[in-house]
């Protein structure tokens, strides 16, 4: 197997070749131009694209971790993480969302990636995910395993996934 081929490849393929960074900060350390690109684009992901009508600002983001990747200083990648207790029982990250014109480029990767390092640096073990169901391959490249049935949120297949660390 090629080193392109593993996550661990993946990711350092894509660090080299684009000018790409993540910055993971804390809602009160966002500034207020940060918190507007993270809401615009979540809603252009999950409202627009979707067309999925639903409270998207549930008032959990201050209880998050906010992970922000950028392509020359462009925010094109998101997802917020969660520690155990506060969303699930579970730690967990969510909203993972990369701008349209931004796909294809590995970053999906990048920010699932980055959110189970962090939680695994803060000893946050085991990870629960809402996935959407069509998702469901994608995060079991990641190692996580699907528990349940599948079920509807906001009128969209979810799956629960878990992953472990060992």
């Amino acid at each position: 197997m090629k080193e392109e081929d593993t996550k661990e490849g993946l990711i350092k393929s894509i660090k080299k070749t684009l000018k790409m960074q993540t910055i993971i900060k804390k809602w009160e350390d966002l500034s207020k131009e940060e918190v507007e690109k993270i809401f615009s684009l979540r809603s252009e992901v999950f409202i627009v694209e979707q067309e999925c009508a639903f409270q998207d600002v549930d008032g959990r983001d201050a209880q998050a971790d906010h992970l922000l990747l950028y392509e020359n200083n462009v925010l094109c990648g998101y997802t917020r993480i969660f520690p155990k207790n506060t969303y699930f029982k579970e730690a967990s990250f969510g909203r993972t969302a990369v701008k349209k014109k931004y796909r294809g480029k590995g970053y999906g990767h990048v920010l699932v990636k980055e959110s189970i390092k962090y939680l695994k640096n803060k000893n946050e073990n085991p990870i629960k995910i809402s996935a959407q169901s069509y998702l469901k391959e994608f995060y079991t490249f990641h190692g996580f395993i699907s528990k349940g049935n599948e079920y509807l949120e906001d009128n969209i297949p979810h799956t629960a996934m878990f992953y472990t660390f060992s």
